[in-house]
């Protein structure tokens, strides 16, 4: 705890060091509450981070409160109730919520490349040793729990009954370095942290083999929470994307390690996920990140895992998404206000 607590504090004197001066925010800018998946906050997150640290909410005017909740899914309960604006939410469960509860949430920003693996400190790590084993996840319903569910329906062609979850939040790696558990479901920057810590990592399926043309996550907003805070969520989203492009840059990799601490890891793994998530594209950078093909599949395959209860429910693309609020957000980067 010590040792957290020292990195964490290392990291926001550095950043605070760094950070480039900012226009203060105006008074009457309404707070925009962000839902992040993750206590402690997981990776996938540090944008968000980078975005507060760096200075760009208050670039755009963008009054941002960060919150943390234990799972993606844990923050869309929180936009649906109204307790929060904006959630990072797997994008199956989006369509889930749509189809099955005819939810009024949209999304307005897409992470296209999915990370997910099912990886085992064991050697038994083909898709028959899963069978009837325990398997790390954050919560049954959640991130992990539905990304596993697809891998194994689509890569080792069985279903998540076959297998036991075991609801760990967002520490399945530590589960996995005690030896509490021997699989779980792992993002790409679980796998050094586990390996730093001397266990050997095998992946038993990727969700990229077994779903090849998937959605990861998308930027989740109830459509009337939207419609009363438009300008400050294209602020916020501005925000958020003008923070991916500077951490994509490799001259800001120490800088955006150093907030990345936030997440637990040390400031060697957390340059070193930096790395391995730009490398597949994660915080997309070029445009809304709503590719049209990669939802439809996604969505029609939650009808074959069963996550769609009525398939003729099944919402089209133009109703799980909104792209005008990229395309502002964009235009408000471009011009740099």
């Amino acid at each position: 705890m010590f040792r957290k607590t020292t990195i964490l504090a290392a990291a926001l004197a550095t950043t605070a060091a760094l950070m480039p001066a900012a226009p203060a925010l105006a008074a009457d800018a309404p707070k925009v509450v962000f839902a992040l998946p993750g206590v402690p906050p997981i990776y996938l997150t540090v944008f968000a981070y980078v975005a507060d640290k760096q200075g760009f909410f208050k670039k755009y005017n963008a009054n941002v409160e960060l919150r943390q909740f234990d799972s993606g899914a844990a923050g869309s309960r929180a936009v649906l109730a109204g307790d929060a604006d904006l959630a990072l939410v797997p994008t199956a469960l989006t369509i889930g919520q749509i189809a099955n509860a005819n939810a009024d949430v949209v999304g307005i920003y897409g992470l296209p490349n999915p990370d997910w693996s099912i990886g085992t400190t064991t050697d038994k790590a083909d898709c028959k040793d899963i069978k009837g084993q325990q398997v790390g996840v954050d919560t049954p319903g959640g991130a992990r729990s539905l990304a596993l569910k697809d891998m194994l329906a689509g890569g080792c062609h069985f279903t998540i009954n076959d297998v036991q979850q075991v609801p760990l939040g967002s520490n399945t790696a530590p589960a996995m370095v005690a030896g509490q558990i021997a699989y779980g479901v792992l993002h790409l920057d679980d796998v050094p942290v586990i390996e730093s810590q001397g266990k050997k990592i095998k992946l038993v399926m990727t969700l990229a083999k077994a779903v090849p043309i998937s959605h990861y996550d998308l930027l989740e907003v109830r459509r009337d929470r939207l419609g009363e805070k438009r300008d400050a969520i294209v602020r916020t989203l501005a925000g958020l994307v003008d923070a991916a492009r500077y951490m994509a840059d490799p001259k800001n990799a120490d800088t955006v390690a150093q907030i990345g601490t936030i997440t637990g890891h040390d400031v060697a793994i957390s340059k070193q996920a930096l790395q391995l998530f730009n490398g597949i594209g994660f915080w997309e950078i070029k445009d809304d990140g709503l590719d049209k093909a990669k939802i439809e599949a996604l969505a029609e395959q939650q009808v074959t895992v069963g996550n769609v209860k009525d398939p003729k429910k099944l919402p089209s693309y133009d109703r799980l998404v909104d792209r005008t609020v990229w395309h502002d957000a964009n235009a408000m980067i471009g011009a740099g206000h």
